[in-house]
């Protein structure tokens, strides 16, 4: 008799507590979203006074084609591509036929987990592009569906400066 009072406190007690969870409103960052723009600090390959050095010995024959189109930095926004969570945005600056600067306008931020994402993810995402300097990256882990997004993203803008 005691097994069966004990086991019934113990489920009034557990369904209370289930009750009564409250989860966290995302109302208030939802509407505060920025664009998340980065650029390189450091530049590993073909910056400073070694790109030029280069450029001038070897480049000159191939270079004249580009030379036009590297004076300029050209800034192009991707198509807003449509995500289970909200619609994303990459818009890219190619100079010299490098990405030197990605911006994120549009990113899912319903939800504060949205937010918790894509503040996580998305500076990722950023980074990978300007080090591998196209669409050829890796997606975050737990951000896949912002992942797919920005790739697909990122590539029309690519398509676009090409």
């Amino acid at each position: 008799m005691r097994r069966v009072i004990l086991a019934i406190v113990t489920t009034a007690v557990g369904l209370v507590l289930l009750l009564s969870f409250k989860t966290h409103s995302g109302t208030g960052l939802a509407s505060t979203q920025s664009p998340v723009i980065v650029t390189p600090t450091t530049g590993s390959s073909g910056t400073g006074g070694s790109g030029k050095a280069g450029s001038s010995s070897s480049g000159s024959s191939s270079s004249s084609g580009s030379a036009a189109s590297s004076a300029a930095a050209k800034t192009v926004a991707g198509g807003e591509v449509q995500t289970i969570y909200g619609p994303i945005q990459v818009t890219i600056t190619v100079k010299g036929g490098k990405i030197t600067t990605v911006n994120v306008p549009v990113y899912p931020n319903g939800t504060m987990r949205d937010v918790q994402i894509n503040s996580f993810a998305i500076p990722q995402l950023v980074q990978e592009t300007i080090a591998a300097n196209g669409a050829s990256i890796d997606g975050v882990s737990g951000a896949t569906y912002t992942s797919q997004g920005y790739v697909s993203s990122l590539q029309s803008a690519l398509d676009k400066v090409r």
